[in-house]
């Protein structure tokens, strides 16, 4: 894995600078803050840093993970309450200036940089998680928080704030989606706070908020692929009935074609000779669901829709 320390650091999953850029760079008269590239934006307000950190109600004991930590400005005030932070930071530029800021500090022990892509490196043991996240990485983040383990105690992250908006959305209104109910399925979330986006430097075009994401504990037992697949069909069109959305062009035929595996896995013979459009038709209308809307069904609905599609044999992954 790829690692720093406040001594030494290597990169990965770095390109090449060409020369241009390069010359480019350093014309400028703060090159550290050219961070387009990467989609990350700095947070320069210190109130608002110290109202994410207070956020998170660290322990003296917490092993912190911080992603996308950019010059350190929220690394500094996790180092006052934390044991440790382990920071991961895709630019190189930023990883150095976060170290350089806790160099001859007794805080120099306590901060271990990973320099990488988030999504591709493997994260360490941590029981808290604060991101500035980049906004590309918003979705990749928070599915791969929910399936690490062991679980984390909370993850305080910041987003673009229509999608910390959608996190949070409750079923019947408007921004209530298929990723509303996937996070919601594994985690209780909570919209805490909501930051300017002249807080950041450079600016970015739209507002940003922060949120409260605490895994459940346990975790449901339900297979993510399938309660995603089956969301995957019924929220193409959330406002149209779920009826409709089984309809749409190639479900049937992925469905049949899952059962199929599903039986030869199992190693049943088909008991069940009704069609595939004949099945699901009678579960959603044993349950009274197939008039009904996703946009409007709330995560016990769905786990009891999904239920009945496996009892009859249909799975979705």
């Amino acid at each position: 894995m790829p690692r720093a320390t406040t001594e030494k650091f290597s990169r990965a999953h770095q390109p090449a600078v060409k020369k241009k850029d390069a010359q480019s760079s350093g014309s400028m008269t703060n090159p550290i803050f050219n961070t387009a590239r990467f989609g990350q934006h700095i947070l320069k307000n210190p109130a608002t840093a110290q109202k994410i950190v207070d956020a998170a109600n660290l322990k003296p004991t917490d092993k912190v993970m911080e992603v996308g930590p950019g010059t350190g400005n929220l690394t500094v005030k996790i180092l006052e309450k934390a044991k440790h932070v382990t920071a991961i930071e895709m630019d190189p530029r930023m990883a150095a200036e976060v170290i350089k800021r806790v160099q001859g500090t007794p805080d120099q022990r306590k901060l271990e940089v990973i320099i990488g892509d988030f999504v591709k490196v493997d994260m360490p043991y941590f029981e808290v998680c604060i991101s500035n996240t980049p906004y590309q990485i918003s979705s990749p983040l928070v599915f791969r928080l929910l399936s690490h383990r062991p679980l984390f105690r909370v993850a305080i992250l910041m987003f673009q704030r229509e999608f910390a908006l959608r996190l949070v959305a409750r079923p019947g209104t408007s921004l209530w989606s298929r990723l509303s109910a996937n996070v919601q399925l594994y985690a209780k979330v909570d919209n805490i706070i909501n930051v300017s986006r002249n807080d950041f430097r450079p600016p970015p075009q739209v507002e940003s908020s922060v949120i409260r994401l605490v895994p459940i504990d346990p975790p449901p037992p339900v297979k993510f692929e399938e309660f995603d697949g089956m969301n995957r069909i019924i929220f193409s069109r959330p406002n149209k009935t779920v009826r409709g959305n089984f309809q749409a062009k190639g479900v049937m035929k992925m469905l049949e074609q899952n059962r199929s595996t599903w039986l030869a896995v199992q190693e049943m013979a088909i008991d069940d000779d009704r069609p595939i459009n004949k099945m699901v038709d009678d579960v959603l209308s044993e349950l009274t669901f197939a008039e009904n809307r996703a946009s409007k069904m709330d995560i016990d609905d769905l786990l009891k829709m999904l239920a009945a599609f496996h009892g009859v044999g249909i799975h979705f992954s």
